[in-house]
Formats: structure tokens, C-alpha cells, sequence
């Protein structure tokens, strides 16, 4: 969401947060006792399907109770140029007026998909639990893990008194240096679209509606507002949206937030081909579409190409699209009223969905104790470990004097920036930082990673290092019997990075180190991919992304070894950016206005891993991979064929000497080629094993993942022939390979959907 506006609007933002005097203000908002089917209201009527319910109160209302619908307000004041309305809570993102009349509750929106987040103008903050960045998320390679990071923050939305959630980020990494993809769910549809599907489910399990976003094709912030993302249907459809197709068939998101950007040069909230074709038609999704905040460039335009609900506009859109230049538009005709039908039907459709209306939200007590642990388990099975010489990983409980250095692990972790940005309990670890305002503040969780180790090492000397003089850290590590260098990179959105080494000298500083001290540690707090000039000289490397509220512990418990490491990496990491689609970020940040395109047709669908693989590039670590404490091995591979449906079968054995996570992953290929690149990720599994144990994995194959986009078919065909199915530790390390022939079959376009 765009939150450009606020900067320069607070000369300072106040530290901490002062949760009981925001649960004041919003308890003060009066919200709707429950519903209850009353004489003459059947759509209150909780036994009804929702399609029903919706039907019979659009029918009921009044055409300006249909456009009190479609139209939002911002939730956080933007003096002078807007105050925050009545109804809406204080420092949120959003907020759609209800209609008491019919029983049909205000919409109070909430930023987004680590956690309850406040807008960084409010002058109090919401104290809040924040889960790890969305890739840590996915690195886990645990559905069951993002559904339960999903329902506790969708606990917190409902408990802060939110019935939509604006989370759901599942853009696909085509670009390392975007500034958000610390938000989103990697570079494969199958796995982005598994994971953020699972997180998304958890959400709307507290009866509030979630979003999906950024629909579609938005891969970079660097000219957001304007870039136009060039790409050809098959290939679009077979990258990036068969991610949101994935994760809407398996969460039914109850809203798609459609992106700032242009795709094939029509601006996303005004596509007819996004919206009405593929969404609405082809996928026969039943929800509505919102816009993100300042996306709406048109009206007439914009409702008919499938937009229902135009986001803050008055705050960030140069017009009341949805308000009353669509009404202007529905008396000349520009705009049918059966348009307007449908728009209402979905939005109340929605409500009733998922529950909001049924059960109303309102201010209940948090739990931030047992919600931080639920983040710590997820950052614990996210964190990759990347090397480990020697076994130098886990940390031996020998060493008399360990050297830690660098990041502020002396006192906390770092979060990303932007309108995802939750504020913790216990305030900021680190003040003063810049930016102080938008796309920041910067801020780190009062989670130390340095405290967590005393804690287990009580007869250990170990002391701290700013890293910011390399001198001085090498002095200190040459001292000790190991070091633990902690490196990171806050990126944030509105901005990318334009290279992928790391900040503040900090490769100078872990190069000094390790020269001083073999046993030297690498901690990654990152939101995506860094290279890493350095790392034949250190003995360990652990991806730890952003790791959370509890982001400290986390990392010392797998540092230690009290649980195994068991993240697999959901993004290639390059040797350098010479081996991107794209060497130079397009774009120029210093002319936001100008008008440019991004020409995703070098690469088509074949995004991240498949690049690499199609181009026979090596890559700094390959897409799936990570280290365990333990081994694993696979054995008794069999791939088989029913009524069209490919189910592959295998044991995973923990051959190690402890208990450990696997992630086996199964690959596909086809024999005689023909699709974007040599192979695709076919489906995954995590399992637990203790030592000695095995277990049997089956997966069954999306049919489309062994299909093409068919254009003049409008539909998924596979091609008759072998594909050979593998199954392996990461794309670049298969242990055993099977056959399965397959014949010619044409798929509808959702063959999977509800």
C-alpha cells in the first residue's frame, strides 16, 4: 500500500506504543451488536448460503447504500490534506462505511501480512506480535506452520477490532533487489501459492476477510506507480498468476487487491484481461476486488473492467472514483446498475463468507506471550542453514570466550519497513535510525540474540562488537575461540535495492573477521538474496530473513542446536547480478513519473530457479536447498498414472545421528522439452524423523504443472510422451529419478477450482 504521502508529515515518531489508550479510542468507535434474522431481513439468516444472503440485500437497498459499499476511507490522519473520518480506527489503513439498516457491519482495515501494523503517522502504536518476514514463511516449507501463524495474527486483527486483513502477498520473485519481497511467498507458484494459501486460510478462520495481493505482475517498487510489466498470457499464466491461481483455490480469499502498476501497458485496477477474464471468468472467483491505496486512475473504466471497491480514495486517489464520479456515471449510463449489483453482491457475499457478518468483532484481550511463540516456531523451521564446515554448526558448548558481532544483536532483530511494519511489545530496540519516516521507521524487535546465548552458554565470555569498525571486530574475534558475525539489510517498500551485496561495509567487516578467526559464524537477517564474497573464508552461514517478535531466541535455539535446521531456501541466491534476466533494475528512482516498461518476456515463465536452470547458470545456492544437523536419504521412488492424475511415492530415512526436518521436493521434466525450462517443482513435504526412522511420502502432481497455457484452446494441455519425475534435497540435487508416460489431455482452465 502507498504510504508515500507521510513522509515528511511527523518530524519524529513517538517510541513505543501506547496500546491501552488505542483499545480506548477504538472501543469508543460503536460498532453493530450481532446479527439476527429479523422480520423482512432473510439475509440475516446465518443458515443461508452466502450467495443467497448477498442476493436478497442487494435487492433491499437503496443505490446509495450500494455505493456506501464500493467506496473507502483512509483510517489514519493525513493533515492537512485529510482527517480521519468517524467510525474508523485510529492509526489503521482503512475503513468502508456499514449499513446499520441491514444489519451489514463497517469494514475496518488492517495492514498486513506479518501482523497487526499501525500507520506510521498515528501518534500511538499498537503493540503487537509480528511473525517473520513472509519469505522466513515460506522457507519453512510448512503449510501448517503459515496456517497457524495465520489464524494468530488473524486473532490479533479480530481481537484489535479489524474484520479485513490486507496480507496475502504472493508476487513472485522475478526481481531479487525488489524492496518487498521480504513480504512475499519466493519464486515458484506451486510453493508461494501453497504457503500463502495456508497463511491466508488461518486468517479468514477467525471469521475476517483477507486479502490476496498485489494482483498482478508486481515484482519491483522502483517506478511502481507507472512501470508498465510486459509479459505474454501462456507465460503469465504459468509463472505468476498460477501462484494467486494456487493460493485462491486452496484459502478462497474473500478479497483480491489488485496492484499499482500497468501490465502490457493497462494499469492493474483498470484490466479487463486481469480482472474480468482471468479472475472473474476463467477462475470463477466469487469475491470482489480492491484496489491498493492510490491505484485508481479512472472510473467508468475501472468498475467495468472489474474493480468493486475503490481503497482511501479520497487520501490517495486524485478522484472519488467509486463515489461520486460513479454515481455521476450510473446516471448517464457510463456505468450499468447491474454493474453496481454485482459489486454490492460481492462485497456482502464476502461478509457473509467469511463470518464478519455473523460474528462482529470487537476489543478483546491479546495474548502476546503465547502469539510470540508461535512466531518463534515459525522462525525457527524458516532459517537456512547455508554452510556449516566442519560442523562448526551447532555451537559447541566448549567455548570458554565467543566473540558476537555486529546488527544490534546485542539487542534485538531487524523487521522490514513499509506498511507492513508491526510495532512490538516493549518498544524499539534501537532508536534513532533513518529513515525516521516513510518508507521507516527502521526498527528492530527487542528480541536479543546476544542475551538468548548467554543465557545457554552461562560459563562462557562473550562480548559484543559493533561491527562498524572492521579493525576492532577482528580484534575482538581473534581473541575469542569463535565468532558470530550478525549481518543484515532492511529493505522496505516504495524502494529496492540496486545491489545485492550487503550495506555498511559489512562485507569488509565479515572478511576481516573470518581472516582473524576460522570459526567464524555468518548471520543473515535479510529480506531476500545477498551475495557473498566472503564465504569461502567463514565456516558457517545461517539465513535467518527477519525472524519476528521473537526472532533472538529463535536464532540462538538453532545456533545451539536445541532444534535442527531445517529451512530450504524458497529463492535462488546468485552469484552476482549479472546472471539476472535484468543485470540493471529498470527504472530510475530519481524520476518516479516517467513512464517505463519491464520487459518480462526475456524470461517468461521461467522465473527464479528455472532461469538459472534454462541459461546453465550456477547459482551462489539453488532454490530448495539448506543443511540439516542430521542426513537423510530417499529410496523406493515410484511414479504412476490414473484417470490422469500423476502420484508420486518415496521414503525419506533420517540416517543421522539426531532428530532432524527434511523437505524432499519432487521435480518434473519432460523428455522431449517444450515447456519455459528443463523442470518444474512438482510438490513438497516436510517430515520430522528422529533418528534411524523413516517414513513414506506420497504427492500428488497438480495436472497443471505438467501442462502449457493452450491460448487458442483457452485452456491447460499436456503434451503426450515420458516425463521423468525425480526427487531430491533442492533443483540441483536429485537422488533418484523415475518414468511416467503420459497422454495428450486438454485440462479446463481451472481444473483444480471449487
Amino acid at each position: 500500500m502507498n504510504r508515500q504521502t507521510f513522509q515528511g508529515l511527523a518530524l519524529a515518531l513517538m517510541i513505543g506504543a501506547s496500546t491501552t489508550a488505542l483499545n480506548a479510542q477504538a472501543q469508543a468507535v460503536k460498532k453493530p451488536a450481532p446479527a439476527a434474522a429479523k422480520a423482512g431481513q432473510p439475509w440475516l439468516n446465518s443458515k443461508l448460503d452466502p450467495d443467497i444472503r448477498a442476493d436478497l440485500v442487494v435487492k433491499a437497498m437503496t443505490q446509495d447504500e450500494k455505493l456506501t459499499l464500493v467506496f473507502g476511507y483512509f483510517g489514519a490522519d493525513m493533515k492537512p490534506k485529510y482527517e480521519r473520518i468517524d467510525g474508523s480506527l485510529p492509526g489503521s489503513a482503512g475503513y468502508v462505511k456499514g449499513i446499520p439498516r441491514l444489519g451489514i457491519p463497517a469494514q475496518w482495515e488492517t495492514d498486513a501480512g506479518v501482523g497487526v501494523a499501525t500507520q506510521g503517522s498515528a501518534k500511538e502504536f499498537r503493540e503487537r506480535t509480528a511473525l517473520p518476514s513472509g519469505m522466513a514463511t515460506t522457507a519453512t516449507w510448512n503449510p501448517e506452520l503459515a496456517y497457524k501463524g495465520g489464524a494468530m495474527i488473524g486473532s490479533e486483527a479480530r481481537n484489535s477490532g479489524f474484520n479485513v486483513m490486507l496480507a496475502g502477498g504472493v508476487n513472485l520473485v522475478r526481481e531479487p533487489r525488489n524492496g518487498r519481497n521480504f513480504e512475499y511467498g519466493g519464486e515458484d507458484p506451486l510453493l508461494a501459492g501453497m504457503m500463502v494459501g495456508a497463511q491466508i486460510k488461518g486468517i479468514q478462520s477467525n471469521h475476517i476477510v483477507s486479502t490476496i495481493k498485489h494482483y498482478a505482475i508486481n515484482n519491483q517498487e522502483t517506478g511502481r506507480f507507472v512501470l508498465s510489466a510486459n509479459i505474454g498470457d501462456a507465460e503469465a499464466r504459468t509463472s505468476d498468476l498460477l501462484a494467486f491461481q494456487i493460493a485462491i483455490e486452496a484459502s478462497d480469499p474473500h478479497s483480491v487487491m489488485c496492484a499499482y502498476n500497468r501490465i502490457n501497458a493497462v494499469y492493474a485496477c483498470e484490466n479487463d484481461w486481469l480482472l474480468n477474464t482471468v479472475l472473474k471468468k476463467d477462475w470463477g472467483y466469487k469475491g470482489y476486488v480492491m484496489s491498493d491505496w492510490g491505484a485508481v486512475h479512472s472510473g467508468s473504466k475501472a468498475v467495468n473492467a472489474g474493480l468493486d471497491q475503490q481503497s482511501a480514495g479520497r487520501a490517495f486517489d486524485k478522484q472519488d472514483f467509486l463515489g461520486e464520479v460513479l454515481k455521476a456515471d450510473l446516471a448517464s449510463g457510463a456505468v450499468s446498475g447491474a454493474r453496481l449489483d454485482d459489486m454490492a453482491r460481492r462485497i456482502t457475499r464476502s461478509l457473509f463468507a467469511s463470518g464478519a457478518v455473523d460474528h462482529p468483532v470487537k476489543i478483546a484481550p491479546i495474548n502476546l506471550k503465547a502469539n510470540g511463540l508461535i512466531s518463534q516456531a515459525d522462525a525457527e523451521e524458516a532459517m537456512v542453514l547455508l554452510k556449516n564446515d566442519k560442523n562448526l554448526l551447532p555451537l559447541a558448548k566448549t567455548a570458554k570466550t565467543i566473540a558476537v558481532i555486529g546488527a544490534h544483536a546485542d539487542v534485538g532483530v531487524l523487521s522490514g519497513g513499509g506498511s507492513s511494519q508491526v510495532y512490538p511489545a516493549g518498544g524499539r530496540a534501537v532508536q534513532g535510525l533513518l529513515p525516521a519516516t516513510w518508507p521507516g521507521p527502521v526498527i528492530y524487535y527487542p528480541s536479543s540474540p546476544l542475551k538468548a546465548l548467554q543465557k545457554r552458554f552461562p560459563n562462557a565470555k562473550i562480548n559484543f562488537a559493533d561491527g562498524k569498525d572492521p579493525a576492532v571486530a577482528a580484534a575482538l574475534a581473534a581473541a575469542s575461540d569463535l565468532a558470530i558475525v550478525f549481518a543484515d539489510q532492511w529493505t522496505t517498500e516504495s524502494e529496492d535495492v540496486w545491489t545485492l551485496n550487503l550495506p555498511k561495509n559489512q562485507d569488509t567487516t565479515i572478511a576481516a573477521v573470518a581472516k582473524a578467526n576460522a570459526r567464524t559464524v555468518v548471520v543473515l537477517e535479510t529480506g531476500g538474496p545477498v551475495v557473498m564474497p566472503w564465504l569461502n573464508d567463514v565456516g558457517a552461514v545461517l539465513q535467518a530473513w527477519y525472524p519476528g517478535t521473537n526472532g533472538g531466541e529463535a536464532i540462538a535455539r538453532v545456533l545451539t542446536g536445541e532444534v535442527d535446521a531445517s529451512g530450504r531456501l524458497p529463492v535462488t541466491f546468485p552469484q552476482s547480478v549479472a546472471q539476472l534476466p535484468r543485470p540493471k533494475l529498470d527504472g530510475d528512482p530519481k524520476t518516479p513519473d516517467a513512464w517505463f516498461d519491464v520487459d518480462y518476456k526475456i524470461e517468461g515463465a521461467a522465473v527464479g530457479y528455472k532461469w538459472f536452470d534454462l541459461k546453465k547458470l550456477e547459482p551462489l545456492f539453488p532454490f530448495g536447498y539448506g543443511l540439516s544437523y542430521t542426513k537423510f536419504a530417499y529410496s523406493n521412488l515410484a511414479a504412476s498414472e490414473k484417470n490422469g492424475v500423476v502420484t508420486v511415492s518415496f521414503d525419506v530415512k533420517n540416517v543421522g545421528d539426531r532428530a532432524g526436518k527434511d523437505v524432499p521436493q519432487v521435480y518434473l521434466a519432460p523428455k522431449a522439452g517444450g515447456w519455459e525450462a528443463p523442470q518444474r517443482l512438482g510438490g513438497f513435504k516436510k517430515v520430522s524423523l528422529a533418528p534411524g526412522a523413516s517414513t513414506k511420502v506420497t504427492v500428488t502432481v497438480d495436472p497443471r504443472l505438467l501442462s502449457t497455457w493452450d491460448g487458442k484452446a483457452h485452456g491447460w494441455s499436456i503434451a503426450a510422451g515420458d516425463y521423468a519425475v525425480s526427487v531430491g534435497a533442492s533443483s540441483r540435487s536429485q537422488s533418484a529419478t523415475s518414468t511416467v508416460s503420459l497422454k495428450a489431455r486438454a485440462l479446463p482452465v481451472s481444473p483444480l477450482a471449487r
